[in-house]
């Protein structure tokens, strides 16, 4: 393994993997947060400067039909050249011969970036011969994608054998995996999870994992409605996942068995339509009104989780308390956001990931002033369980 601090690029074409998985608008197909852009820009300004040229490989959602245009990365080529403040360009493909074309014949200081690697269904795949097609755009491989980083992807993984003396981290990996090994090895505590987002089913097994790792595990957002039925609570017409039920009741159980403090919201703002300019009011969160839904925590709520958050040490948070999007359904996500920071200038370290959580804090105004702000949900969870990660383990090994 190579270290990019010192490795010479002098002339030599690199690919780049980053996490260009940025959330567009639905209608105007624009970059609502830039986020992960932002923060692949040292690395690849960094080559760019040591007289190197960059292959820029990413996916963007997840297209199941071949070439969906709304996820197509020449939506992103615009946005991506002014933050680096150089012309990006752009092949129409992959690993088709304009593209290998056009990368053998890039300049130092040039820039071009492939179409969605998951057009392609060789990279969920991990096809070891399209791993190899890919290398053939670079002389050095750098992963810098930190959040597909726990996928086992041809892009992600299996390219790295092709470059067995000039592969690296980027600088974003290198500074997330600093910061998650400050959470892994901290003795610090109490340490707090904030779990949020839609469903259970999504963060089962991050939930599970983390009752290993903490002290308080606060559940929020739709997922909480489905630990309230579970207690036969009245949810109304909140989001629910009824499969889920038994699986909430077990997650109590062993929160329970291992001393983790497991709070659920107590209150909830709700409305009559899923809208933000609909009627409202707070409530018990296990009696909301038949035709009613949650859509954030209510008062005692939020100061509650504040209290517990302000006298941790250790602070994650993935995932936002209610749908922050809509003004008159953010104070929850707020008030969660505002403590993070609290806690953070009374010398706690914190952890924000998941590309919610990430536009949450961004939404605010608050992420100069967390500890760090991780490009990786999925990714950066498994790894604070001290999972080994593909992409980290084949730059490692």
């Amino acid at each position: 393994m190579q270290s990019i601090q010192t490795y010479d690029f002098s002339g030599k074409r690199t690919l780049i993997r980053v996490d260009f998985n940025v959330p567009l608008d639905k209608e105007t197909l624009k970059i609502t947060d830039d986020t992960r852009i932002r923060a692949a820009v040292p690395t690849i300004k960094h080559i760019l400067e040591s007289g190197g040229s960059v292959v820029v490989v990413s996916h963007l959602g997840r297209p199941k039909l071949g070439n969906e245009p709304q996820f197509s990365l020449k939506n992103i080529v615009a946005h991506t050249s002014k933050i680096l403040g150089t012309e990006v360009k752009f092949a129409g493909d992959c690993i088709g011969e304009e593209a290998l074309k056009m990368s053998a014949n890039l300049k130092p200081g040039e820039v071009m970036m492939l179409e969605n690697v998951r057009y392609y269904k060789h990279e969920t795949a991990g096809t070891i011969s399209f791993a190899e097609k890919l290398s053939k755009h670079a002389d050095v491989y750098v992963n810098d994608a930190f959040g597909t980083a726990h996928r086992a992807h041809a892009s992600t993984t299996v390219v790295a054998k092709f470059f067995p003396n000039d592969k690296m981290f980027g600088f974003l990996i290198e500074r997330e995996i600093v910061a998650v090994d400050q959470v892994l090895n901290s003795n610090l505590k109490p340490v707090t999870a904030i779990v949020g987002g839609a469903k259970v089913s999504s963060k089962i097994t991050i939930i599970e994992r983390l009752l290993n790792n903490v002290d308080n595990l606060i559940v929020g957002g739709g997922m909480a409605y489905t630990f309230v039925k579970a207690s036969g609570g009245n949810v109304g017409n909140s989001l629910v996942e009824d499969d889920y039920l038994e699986t909430a009741n077990k997650i109590k159980t062993a929160a329970k068995a291992k001393g983790v403090n497991l709070f659920i919201p107590i209150d909830t703002v709700v409305a009559d339509k899923f809208d933000n300019d609909a009627n409202r009011e707070q409530v018990p969160i296990d009696q909301i009104p038949n035709g009613w839904m949650g859509l954030d925590v209510g008062e005692k709520t939020s100061l509650e989780c504040a209290d517990i958050i302000k006298n941790s040490k250790v602070v994650l948070w993935n995932g936002p308390m209610g749908v922050f999007e809509m003004e008159n359904f953010q104070a929850g996500t707020a008030a969660v956001a505002n403590a993070i920071v609290e806690a953070t200038a009374e010398g706690a370290f914190s952890l924000i990931g998941g590309g919610d959580s990430v536009a949450a804090i961004n939404k605010f105004n608050l992420g100069d002033q967390v500890s760090h702000v991780s490009t990786g949900g999925g990714a950066m969870l498994e790894y604070l369980e001290g999972k080994e990660l593909p992409g980290i383990q084949a730059i490692k090994g």
